[in-house]
């Protein structure tokens, strides 16, 4: 049994490190990732790396390749503006759950966040501003009640942080951003769950209406080409 856990506490770390690798872009797409190389850079058995490497896959994060390895998946702009939609609906829904469930120290915490994220665009601190941002989306979910939603929602997250950059242009001015994530929070607050739930709706769709204008133009050029 105590082996069994070990693993899979081995398995955790590989998979914490290389999605966080992956987010960052320091595994950039078409990466080969070796279960023989990696092995000996952590210093885990392979056996850790490709349970691993199975949860990085149905995240859809790489693509494993039959007898030939992992390879970091490339996203396509329209894979990504599918994502942006689906996590329109689904923050959504998760701040319409969570805000009857959010108690003074989970709305401290969420405004603690917003906070670090203005500090943080003040200064230009582009990991620490996504970082602060992402908790706080994901606070909701935590609190939504709902498990599959919870579930969904990483994957999506994983997909789009991928991107980080490319969603950073297309978010704009973070002071908008920070504004907008201060409106959830007084609605919250209030405990509004639907005007809240209205406002992390129009706030996701910002960079998914810039995406899909991006992806439009892209067709256009190649129809004129």
């Amino acid at each position: 049994m105590d082996a069994a856990i070990d693993n899979v506490t081995l398995s955790q770390r590989v998979y914490d490190h290389l999605r966080a690798e992956i987010r960052a872009r320091r595994l950039q797409p078409g990466t080969e990732l070796s279960e023989v190389a990696l092995s000996r850079e952590l210093g885990v058995s392979r056996g850790p790396i490709r349970e691993a490497m199975g949860r990085l896959a149905a995240e859809g994060l790489v693509t494993v390749r039959p007898r030939r390895g992992a390879v970091v998946r490339a996203i396509t702009a329209e894979e990504l503006v599918d994502a942006y939609l689906v996590r329109e609906v689904l923050e959504s829904l998760a701040v319409r759950l969570a805000v009857p469930r959010l108690g003074p120290d989970e709305l401290g915490r969420l405004e603690a966040l917003v906070d670090e994220m203005e500090q943080s665009a003040a200064r230009g601190q582009v990991d620490q501003f996504f970082g602060a941002n992402v908790a706080f989306h994901e606070m909701f979910c935590a609190h939504s009640g709902n498990e599959k939603l919870q579930h969904v929602h990483h994957r999506l997250m994983g997909e789009i942080g991928a991107f980080q950059d490319h969603s950073l242009s297309l978010r704009g001015d973070p002071a908008e951003s920070v504004a907008e994530h201060r409106a959830i929070l007084r609605a919250a607050r209030r405990g509004d769950s639907d005007e809240a739930g209205e406002i992390a709706a129009a706030h996701v769709r910002v960079p998914s209406e810039r995406l899909k204008g991006h992806v439009a133009r892209m067709a256009a050029e190649a129809g004129g080409d």
